[in-house]
């Protein structure tokens, strides 16, 4: 289930919780004074290139500029400029000037003082594709398994596609027909032929091309045929949403939004609220009596599992691998809550028995598939330490708390 909650005017904060059993997964926060660029394509102007660091800064007209480093120049770029595309270090004062005029798009947000992080890689994504106008290659979605319907949308994808542009199909492309993949593909393929149109139209810094708003977006990605309700507390956002379904032809979900009309404030029922103000708590209890301890630091997250008062089991070694198999889904699901990325390093429980090791093991991979964000096991230490990498997205759950604008 998904849960818009917005404050009373609805035009100040929105809060989006994604919610499963009861049990809150996610939340997202948006508000009018902070709005999100991620997405973004804009017509930019280099105003600085760094070659010792092998990046540039792109003025594109917003408060700060954005950070583009040579691994993210699309090979289009270097061949205009006559250059071979590249594998390793180059010189990216060869390929761009101060002054030079550029396509770029935003691929993450500025993070306290650090700069957007911008990319001439562009990718629009829809209902079922990303599309790649700069890029010639096909992929699928690792969350569609079906070997039949991943030939599916490759056959699909080569069939419509034009020459040089790329297609990734999204996980609802697995549900969708043939006829809603084409009317998908060409809706993107207009909007980037706009984009293009207005990019040789400007003569300075210009957007060319909006992301979607918060809601919008997490609509568009999480509304899925196995998802249950989204429920919403502003009439006004209830209107806008049916709005945006008619648009992204997903009509099939109306029956899915529902109002929230009861006197019992949203994020009160399935203890949201509750469940937000425990989400930064070092210590976070599990269900058999063991304990989790989180510590941030700027280099990496540190988890410690703690068998503390686990008394259902006869013997250590059947409390020790409770615990840890506890501690397994409850890190997956505080990975997500708490948006941490980067490094990982979980101090499991000792275990004797290498079985137990194999089965631990196998459920921390399992846990971490279900995550959207891109979020990977990687080994076990000499030292029995578990090593985990989470792709940044974002900033974190606490950041975005600890943010002046979010206490309005």
């Amino acid at each position: 289930m998904i849960s818009i909650n917005t404050d009373s005017s609805g035009a100040k904060r929105t809060r989006v919780a994604v919610v499963e059993d009861g049990i809150l997964m996610e939340i997202y926060y948006g508000h009018p004074t902070r709005e999100r660029i991620v997405g973004n394509i804009y017509k930019g102007r280099v105003e600085d290139v760094l070659p010792g660091m092998g990046s540039a800064f792109v003025d594109v007209g917003e408060k700060k500029s954005l950070f583009l480093s040579q691994g993210e120049i699309n090979d289009r770029i270097l061949i205009d400029h006559g250059q071979k595309p590249w594998h390793g270090p180059a010189a990216i004062h060869k390929v761009l000037k101060r002054g030079d005029s550029v396509i770029v798009q935003v691929r993450r947000e500025g993070i306290g003082s650090k700069n957007p992080q911008g990319t001439t890689k562009i990718s629009i994504p829809g209902r079922f594709w990303i599309f790649l106008p700069t890029e010639d290659r096909l992929g699928v979605s690792r969350r569609i398994e079906s070997v039949r319907d991943q030939r599916r949308l490759r056959r699909v994808a080569r069939e419509i596609r034009d020459p040089g542009f790329g297609l990734i199909a999204r996980t609802a492309a697995e549900a969708a027909s043939d006829q809603e993949l084409v009317r998908d593909y060409e809706l993107l393929r207009d909007t980037w032929n706009e984009i293009n149109k207005a990019a040789k139209a400007s003569k300075s810094t210009q957007l060319l091309y909006k992301g979607l708003g918060l809601v919008q977006t997490i609509l568009r990605d999480r509304l899925l045929p196995n998802l249950g309700q989204v429920v919403v507390d502003s009439e006004f956002l209830y209107e806008k949403i049916l709005y945006f379904l008619d648009y992204m032809n997903m009509d099939t979900y109306r029956d899915r939004l529902r109002l929230h009309e009861g006197k019992q404030p949203l994020f009160q029922m399935h203890n949201v609220e509750q469940q937000i103000k425990e989400s930064l708590k070092r210590r976070v209890d599990l269900a058999g009596g063991g304990f989790l301890v989180f510590d941030e630091t700027e280099a990496l997250v540190a988890i410690d599992v703690n068998t503390g008062s686990d008394v259902r089991h006869k013997n250590q070694q059947a409390a020790i691998l409770n615990t840890n198999l506890e501690a397994c889904q409850e890190i997956a699901r505080q990975l997500r809550l708490r948006q941490i990325a980067g490094i990982i390093i979980v101090d499991f429980v000792d275990m004797e028995a290498p079985e137990d090791e194999r089965q631990l093991v196998d459920t921390i991979r399992t846990a971490l598939k279900r995550d959207r964000v891109p979020s990977d096991f990687i080994d076990i230490t000499g030292l029995g330490l578990v090593e985990i990498t989470r792709k940044r997205k974002s900033a974190s759950l606490s950041e975005m708390l600890e943010n002046a604008e979010f206490d309005a």
